[in-house]
């Protein structure tokens, strides 16, 4: 069965394997860190977050220092979906920010329906969905 956990991600509860919301490509076992399987891009800072003061002129612009901070996208290697986005400091390895119980996913699933697409609140706004 599977389960969504994003909008991004689901889960296979019988292969128990992340996979990509959108094209169903299969990315890693469900009970190791799903960014394994993903496409990650560095990005520079100053390309996401623009100094907002001259840098010309001030030392200190509201922009993140690449030397304190790096900006990493998560992709599916499949259909480059857009997963996660993380901000670490240089040489930190990638967040492990979802840890399921697996078993305890799966029983609590075994009875109920299979769903088609995930249940997001009545303020989402979808991402504009792009085909390459």
């Amino acid at each position: 069965m599977k389960v969504f956990v994003t909008d991004a991600l689901t889960i296979e509860l019988d292969t128990e394997r992340w996979h990509c919301a959108r094209c169903a490509h299969d990315i890693a076992p469900a009970r190791a860190n799903y960014k394994s399987g993903l496409l990650v891009r560095e990005r520079e800072p100053s390309e996401i977050h623009a100094p907002i003061i001259d840098p010309a002129r001030y030392e200190f612009t509201f922009a993140p220092d690449p030397d304190w901070c790096r900006i990493l996208e998560y992709c599916c290697p499949n259909c480059g979906r857009l997963v996660e986005v993380e901000y670490l400091p240089p040489g930190h390895p990638p967040a492990h920010d979802i840890a399921l119980d697996i078993d305890a996913l799966k029983a609590q699933w075994a009875g109920r329906d299979r769903l088609a697409a995930p249940v997001l609140g009545p303020d989402f706004i979808p991402p504009p969905h792009h085909d390459h």
